[in-house]
């Protein structure tokens, strides 16, 4: 398991400003209220695996490409009942977009916003329509039975947590491109991120977030390699 890593120095830099991270548009209303936060956690996601964080209505969260050029499959379960979690096709219905975009809600199965999206330094493509990597997969693609994968990775994370989901929804596949073209069809690209884009987010309600930082090497969806993922979670300063 990775290391968490929070040192004070860390936290210092980042509340400095030197890292614009810290400001963030707040909401939906695209009000342009912003907001000075500090981090609370930031946990290194290893290449290839999952991590898993608990956020409190009202923190941020920040998905980071350590590297650049790596797809992550993030989660989102309702803390006090995982049966309830984040919903790419119920999202799609309410933002109606096929890639969320800063202030357009993540909403739940139950059409709760669990996030919403506050902020995004990458070139905002944030696939909503593939399902998650899982054995059968990459069986199919001709690997191994030891090839990970971001439906085993969430189930290790929440193990790790002492929870369990009741399936394994639709993921919101950061920094992955995938572009329908005119004749219906769905093309994937290599994605365009780079070291240090982020998508941020607010949470809506009481959640736990789980990061795979997706382990597929045989479609090229990510570019360069599997690397980490880094997420951090933020809440407001006091003033």
């Amino acid at each position: 398991m990775s290391p968490v890593v929070t040192t004070a120095g860390r936290r210092k830099r980042m509340c400095l400003g030197l890292r614009p991270m810290q400001w963030e548009i707040v909401g939906r209303s695209h009000s342009r209220m912003w907001e000075r936060c500090v981090v609370v956690e930031s946990v290194l996601v290893s290449a290839g695996q999952a991590r898993a964080v608990g956020v409190n209505a009202g923190q941020y969260v920040h998905v980071v490409d350590v590297e650049g050029g790596q797809v992550g499959d993030l989660f989102a379960f309702a803390a006090a009942d995982e049966s309830e979690f984040a919903s790419a096709e119920h999202t799609r219905v309410e933002i109606r977009k096929l890639f969320p975009r800063p202030g357009d809600p993540v909403l739940t199965n139950r059409r709760r916003p669990i996030p919403f999206v506050t902020g995004d330094t990458s070139p905002g493509r944030h696939d909503m329509l593939y399902a998650a990597c899982d054995p059968v997969r990459y069986a199919l693609l001709g690997a191994g039975a030891a090839h990970r994968s971001c439906a085993e990775n969430l189930r290790e994370a929440l193990r790790d947590r002492g929870r369990q989901a009741p399936m394994v929804p639709q993921p919101l596949n950061i920094f992955m491109d995938v572009r329908p073209q005119p004749d219906g069809t769905l093309v994937s690209h290599p994605t365009s991120s780079r070291p240090g884009d982020y998508i941020a987010f607010r949470a809506a309600q009481d959640c736990l977030i789980v990061l795979s930082s997706c382990p597929m090497d045989i479609v090229p969806i990510s570019s360069g390699g599997i690397s980490p993922l880094q997420l951090e979670v933020y809440q407001r300063a006091r003033t």
